[in-house]
């Protein structure tokens, strides 16, 4: 009895979470621009899509701000697990604690004090504000995913690295980096999501000019929004569900070699 329900249970979360997702996939499709009537099967918002200069416009800015703040935020989130890992036991607790903060705040206090500094410092707002608050952001979120794959790691293979006259350099690119990839790639994916999904924290720190998709999204909302975006959508979704299916065999396949 107990596992029909945690069946039942199970099924109606996931109609819950995917119910919206299709929804938005079926009427992408859809010929009538409204999503009351069903006008029959059209690829014309698709078509339409590519001809739209402003949400081409907004994805380029998208897709450049989440690729620079995943490979930077990826870099400096790993090095900092590294580090972070070879403190001693009070001091590693406190600067995950502080690395935690940068995950439980609001989005909104992030993006207000984000948006002080900048105006404190007197910088211009615009891509720079945008590149540095979207990397400041997905640091906390590398570091948590790098960490527990690092408590893992195979210590004697770093200290005969040491032993044999290796630098720490060397010893990082060669023996750590490769036994931590799978963290390193997990962090990376989620830094790149989270940036192309971030609104408020872009919103606070955007200048003239520069507009991503979420912003573009709520600013055209006020007019309703056109069925573009939902074939724009399904468009994104398709490719990080490619990508995420390409990781995961990836790994799948290094598992699988390793053992």
């Amino acid at each position: 009895m107990r596992r029909i329900f945690g069946r039942i249970y199970t099924y109606m979360l996931l109609i819950f979470l995917y119910a919206p997702v299709i929804i938005m996939a079926v009427y992408s499709f859809n010929e009538s621009r409204t999503s009351k009537i069903w006008g029959g099967f059209s690829l014309k918002w698709y078509i339409s899509l590519f001809s739209n200069k402003q949400i081409l416009t907004a994805l380029t800015h998208t897709l450049i701000i989440a690729a620079v703040a995943m490979i930077i935020s990826t870099i400096i989130g790993t090095l900092a697990a590294v580090g972070i890992s070879g403190l001693g036991k009070y001091s590693k607790k406190t600067i995950m604690a502080i690395n935690y903060l940068g995950i439980i705040n609001p989005d909104i206090i992030i993006g207000v004090s984000l948006m002080l500094l900048f105006t404190f410092m007197d910088l211009n707002f615009g891509f720079l504000t945008m590149f540095i608050s979207h990397i400041t952001f997905c640091i906390p979120f590398v570091v948590i995913s790098v960490m527990p794959v690092i408590k893992k790691l195979n210590t004697n293979t770093i200290n005969a690295a040491y032993d044999l006259g290796a630098k720490p350099l060397y010893t990082l690119r060669k023996v750590i980096i490769p036994q931590i990839r799978p963290g390193i790639i997990t962090g990376a994916l989620l830094a790149f999501t989270l940036s192309l999904d971030d609104f408020v924290v872009s919103f606070f720190t955007t200048g003239s000019g520069v507009t991503n998709l979420s912003i573009y999204v709520y600013t055209s909302a006020r007019r309703g929004i056109s069925p573009e975006i939902n074939a724009l959508s399904v468009l994104m979704l398709t490719v990080v569900f490619t990508l995420l299916v390409a990781v995961n065999l990836r790994m799948l396949k290094t598992e699988r070699k390793t053992k």
